[in-house]
């Protein structure tokens, strides 16, 4: 029966291949539903692997697949998508089926993100249980070892992965948009297999045996604390411990949910350096945190050790196999977020929030103890760890590495967005905020536990994004919106003060501690006191905020205090920088009155001015009138919410900004920007950058070219100018020697020639510094030639035709009124030869 029937798998194959290249996708869709529905699961099992692949996309990128981050609600092929990657769709109806057989399918641990892949590769078993009790080991070596994963896992996988798979987009096409399938599906995923209101759905499609089954259990020996090593709270039952096909249906389902996580969390976050990676698997560094949380365990005050503290393998599980130290340039990756890649994030860690703040109340307040569990639901168990436990580390080395690589631009709005959606769960709780604005929302004292368990995620970034922010161009209106933003979110009432708390707990001397508690916990029966238990969750609150910092940046991690001395200054810096650029905002905003006051209808002729150079630097196209306004907005919000969370003295800060303001008036502006003297001419400091950046000061530029070579502006004719090009050319050529002669004879024939057939502006030019190959330019363009290009100018074309018209009236022919023109033009540079020095000395 095999032969046959892999004959007729095979047939089948080669027949949806062929249709994938002649039928619709409607047609392709209706096709598959029959065959899921009708061919048994040993004939559907070779073709899963080539229609996941089809369907997402090669690991490789060379295949687009149906190119789901291009497919938007607009296009008449997105419902037919959706509906067919539904949850409860035809396509996981196909991946339950198989599921039902136990098949398993291989993924290369090449396409595993690099922190994976080089862990594997050294011959350690990562943190993620995903990954447990699933390498191939093939003869060939280490460098093709594969990943046996079921059904439901591959197919999980092949969709997270298509997120971050380098794809090749039409041009003008791009996948950053928050309508495309992708997202959508990422989205309604996340509602089902992750539901903030009951329980997860049982799978719709089983087979004659019942439900379908669970991947195999795992070793005992690896238990849900691998994924976290600070939060005491852990699952009785991990939930790949499956106990039976006939156990608590929530418990048979809940396995969906934790591998749907996983596979987000490991393929979308799992990308740092390789020195964040050495940094996180030194055994030192483990072995130092693993000591300290033994040492708080094994002092007399604790009844119970921290789960996970005892044993090594917790944080390092050697695989059965050594392995030659890896090559480390091979391992590591280039890792650049898209858009579309953090926009992701942002939609996963708002709906984890959400279903985390969906826990019941009472058993939320419960305390995390073995009776307490004996009554708790698999999934809500699965909601009290969820971000602690699953997403906190990778998602902070995920923002630190954006915080530190993004481009200094407006794009970076969604890395900031997905930022401060981490730190603010009390947003995302389902309840009706009260229609007051948000700085006066007060956070919750439930939510102080959160931020002292995240606290390098309020400080640490905090301090990254006041590098990011003195480095940017405050005057432009989307950079003073991201500060505002932070500013806005961390001024809200009552969260300084945890931040600040949370400190004051990582920074409490261990010893202590220890003089706090010299015999233990007694309850008042035993003759203790109520200030004991108190005392006892002091003291797991700086367990938990020293095990948070220093298995994220190690035990000799040099902590900055968000409100010490260091970031104060930095703060203020800040400060200075918003008041610089509120101020040329303004300057922008007044020359821009100016220009529109002064010019008229006859600009579009070149009556105004042509100046091009004169032009205020600092200013984008579309940072005029109403975007001027929004700036000056939130830099003035950003500056009140800053005084608010640092406790600024209004006094001070107003003395400070006058004081800006006094300096930097208009002949201020126009000084050089900071600099030295280098070999090759001038080089910026730091400090002359960020005044070039804001707007303060800027290097008087000029054209110092060819005057015959610059672009064509506006108020000239582009034929006209091209025209007159070639005949100056030609007879510069002819008669170039001839005109040089004449222009270096000392006498007044010398100085008229010199008048006519010499640019001025290059003559003018010279009084500023230029750099060798400016000055080399310089003295070509200063030989003697003709220049024909003033002709070109609408503004002489404008009049040379009214001296036409007030010829004709005058009875004059062309031909007259030509000569008339040239007579007075040769008239003028007689009269300005004669009598130049005398008007220069005026």
């Amino acid at each position: 029966m095999a032969a046959p029937t892999l004959q007729q798998a095979s047939f089948l194959l080669a027949n949806l291949k062929s249709d994938a290249t002649t039928k619709p996708l409607l047609q392709r869709c209706q096709d598959l539903v029959k065959i899921i529905d009708e061919y048994p699961a040993k004939e559907l099992h070779l073709i899963f692997p080539w229609l996941v692949e089809s369907v997402f996309g090669s690991l490789d990128g060379v295949i687009a697949g149906w190119n789901l981050r291009l497919l938007h609600s607009r296009s008449h092929e997105f419902n037919i998508v959706t509906e067919f990657l539904n949850p409860c769709g035809p396509m996981l109806k196909l991946v339950y089926k198989l599921q039902a057989e136990e098949y398993k399918y291989e993924i290369p641990v090449n396409y595993l993100p690099g922190p994976v892949k080089a862990c594997i590769q050294e011959g350690v078993l990562p943190d993620c249980p995903l990954f447990h009790n699933k390498l191939q080991f093939p003869l060939s070596g280490l460098l093709t070892l594969n990943l046996a994963l079921n059904p439901f896992e591959f197919f999980m996988f092949n969709f997270a992965f298509c997120l971050i798979t380098p794809k090749c987009y039409p041009q003008g096409q791009h996948g950053s948009s928050t309508d495309s399938a992708y997202f959508v599906l990422v989205d309604t995923y996340l509602k089902y297999f992750l539901p903030s209101e009951g329980n997860v759905p049982p799978s719709p499609f089983s087979d004659s045996r019942g439900s379908v089954t669970a991947p195999s259990p795992r070793s005992s020996s690896i238990s849900f604390a691998g994924y976290g090593v600070h939060s005491p709270s852990l699952l009785k039952h991990h939930i790949f411990h499956q106990p039976s096909v006939n156990a608590d249906p929530s418990a048979q389902e809940i396995w969906r949910s934790e591998t749907l996580l996983q596979m987000f969390v490991e393929i979308w976050l799992h990308h740092y350096s390789l020195e964040m990676y050495q940094k996180l698997q030194s055994p030192q560094v483990k072995l130092a945190l693993l000591q300290y949380r033994l040492s708080m365990s094994s002092m007399p005050c604790q009844p119970h050790a921290p789960p996970g503290s005892g044993t090594l393998h917790t944080y390092q599980v050697l695989l059965p196999f050594h392995s030659p130290p890896p090559l480390w340039g091979l391992l590591e990756e280039p890792f650049t977020p898209t858009e579309e890649h953090v926009l992701v994030v942002r939609l996963l860690v708002k709906h984890l929030h959400a279903f985390s703040n969906s826990l019941k109340p009472e058993q939320l307040s419960s305390s995390p103890s073995a009776h307490s569990h004996a009554h708790t639901s698999p999934l809500e168990e699965f909601k009290r760890v969820v971000v602690q436990r699953f997403v906190q580390q990778k998602l902070y080395l995920f923002l630190q590495h954006c915080f530190g690589h993004w481009p200094l631009d407006a794009s970076f709005r969604a890395v900031l967005e997905t930022w401060l959606s981490f730190i603010q769960p009390w947003r995302y709780t389902g309840e009706k905020m009260n229609p007051q604005p948000d700085q006066n929302r007060t956070v919750p004292d439930k939510w102080e536990s959160f931020v002292q368990e995240n606290l390098l995620m309020y400080t640490k970034l905090f301090q990254v994004f006041l590098n990011r922010a003195v480095r940017t161009d405050l005057v432009n209106a989307k950079n003073a919106l991201m500060v505002f933003r932070v500013a806005k979110v961390f001024a809200q009432p009552n969260l300084a003060d945890m931040i600040q708390k949370g400190e004051q707990l990582f920074l409490e001397p261990e010893h202590v501690l220890h003089h706090r508690q010299p015999r233990g916990y007694l309850t008042p029966s035993q003759g203790g006191s109520f200030l004991s238990s108190r005392q006892k969750v002091v003291t797991d609150m700086v367990f938990r905020v020293k095990s948070h910092v220093y298995s994220l940046e190690g035990q000799d991690c040099q902590y900055k205090q968000m409100f010490g001395s260091d970031l104060r200054g930095a703060v203020m810096k800040l400060i200075q920088m918003i008041a610089q650029a509120r101020q040329t905002a303004k300057r922008i905003s007044d020359h821009a009155s100016e220009v529109a006051a002064s010019s008229s209808f006859m600009s579009w002729f070149g009556l105004g001015s042509s100046d091009l150079n004169n032009t205020f630097s600092g200013a984008e196209p579309e940072e005029s009138g109403e975007c001027l306004k929004k700036t000056h907005e939130f830099l003035d919000r950003a500056l009140e919410n800053l005084c608010l969370i640092f406790k600024l003295n209004q006094g001070q800060l107003s003395q400070l900004i006058s004081n800006l303001g006094s300096s930097q008036d208009d002949g201020n502006c126009r000084q050089l920007p900071d600099c030295v003297q280098g070999e090759n001419g001038l080089i910026l400091t730091d400090l002359g950058r960020r005044q070039i950046i804001n707007g303060l000061r800027r290097f008087d530029l000029q054209y110092q070219g060819d005057p015959e070579l610059q672009p064509i502006r506006s108020y000239e004719n582009a034929l006209l100018v091209r025209l007159f090009y070639r005949i100056s050319s030609l007879v510069n050529e002819r008669y170039g020697g001839h005109m040089s002669a004449l222009c270096s004879r000392p006498d007044f024939l010398g100085r008229l020639g010199r008048h006519y057939l010499t640019d001025l502006n290059s003559t003018a030019a010279t009084h500023h510094r230029q750099s060798p190959t400016s000055r080399r330019m310089l003295e070509r363009s200063r030989q003697a030639r003709l220049s024909l290009r003033p002709l070109a100018s609408y503004r002489t074309i404008l009049l040379l035709l009214l001296l036409y018209v007030f010829g004709a009236l005058l009875s004059l022919g062309p031909v007259s009124s030509t000569l008339v023109i040239v007579a007075g033009g040769f008239l003028y540079g007689l009269f300005m030869t004669l009598f130049r020095d005398k008007l220069k000395t005026h």
